[in-house]
């Protein structure tokens, strides 16, 4: 198999290049290499590497950023995503997006299922859900949440770099999902693109949390590995305590039985994942 992989710098990129198949050729492309909103250019590059499969790990990221710069966020997230499900098509390979929860409004009080209905609060997941449209019936979608890894910005680093600085830290309490570790998502990739999966999918790791349970689960691992050396306050607070241009999705847990089915068994628990992680970042020292 061979495998063009987009958005390589970032932390699913990066993640999806160390859990790449031992008989996969993967041939990568960051930002500069390739620009996604360039129709004749993503044409030209997948046309000339001819993979089996494309997945798609760029995209614009800054939820709040895109509430004023939504015209941007819709040419990488909707726009370019077409342009890569195009591509593939027309060298018959696989195309692989991911998604997010955001392209749900968090009302729900039950997890959501691949097929519940959409409706994004804000412009991040607006965009996002018009590259879903874009990729196509024959693609493989993947929505995820809660996104972290031992490389790039992500909540985990920004934590421990929080409680290293800061007397105390304040966490939103009243904002529901599951973390998910990008390693695994990026094996999950991996296995449903193996098996040729098409239509929309759910991952994330088993479990769920509040962002201040993930921040009291950072600060506890944070701390047996020796990556912070004292323990701080943390803090819960509403989200109308921290107000952010964006709105953000109460609940947004993932149905992930199906995902879980057709993978052979389910993601292990949040907490055992961010272990893992600790441990990674405890390891490069």
């Amino acid at each position: 198999m061979k495998a063009v992989i987009v958005g390589a710098t970032g932390q699913l990129g990066q993640s999806l290049l160390m859990t790449a198949p031992a008989d996969a050729a993967t041939v990568s492309f960051a930002r500069e290499a390739l620009d996604i909103t360039d129709r004749a250019q993503v044409m030209a590059v997948v046309a000339a590497e001819r993979p089996d499969v494309v997945l798609n790990a760029a995209a614009y990221t800054a939820v709040d950023k895109a509430e004023s710069a939504e015209a941007q966020a819709l040419a990488i997230n909707g726009a370019a995503v077409g342009h890569l499900a195009d591509a593939a098509r027309s060298q018959n390979a696989h195309f692989v997006h991911v998604s997010t929860d955001f392209v749900f409004n968090g009302r729900s009080s039950v997890p959501y299922a691949p097929d519940a209905p959409t409706d994004p609060l804000g412009a991040y997941g607006r965009t996002k859900l018009v590259g879903e449209h874009a990729a196509g019936p024959e693609a493989l979608i993947v929505r995820t949440a809660w996104v972290y890894a031992p490389t790039g910005g992500n909540f985990v680093r920004t934590m421990l770099r929080l409680m290293r600085e800061q007397a105390e830290v304040r966490v939103v309490v009243d904002q529901i999902g599951t973390p998910t570790y990008a390693v695994a998502l990026a094996q999950a990739l991996w296995e449903l693109a193996t098996q040729g999966a098409k239509g929309i999918f759910h991952y994330t790791d088993s479990g769920v949390a509040s962002w201040y349970d993930f921040a009291v689960a950072i600060q506890e691992e944070g701390l047996v590995a020796g990556l912070l050396d004292r323990e701080v306050p943390i803090v819960p607070i509403m989200t109308a305590d921290y107000p952010t241009p964006a709105r953000r999705p109460h609940y947004s847990v993932l149905d992930t039985r199906s995902t879980f089915a057709a993978l052979g068994t389910p993601a292990p628990h949040w907490r055992v994942q961010l272990r893992a992680m600790i441990g990674a970042i405890q390891a490069d020292g």
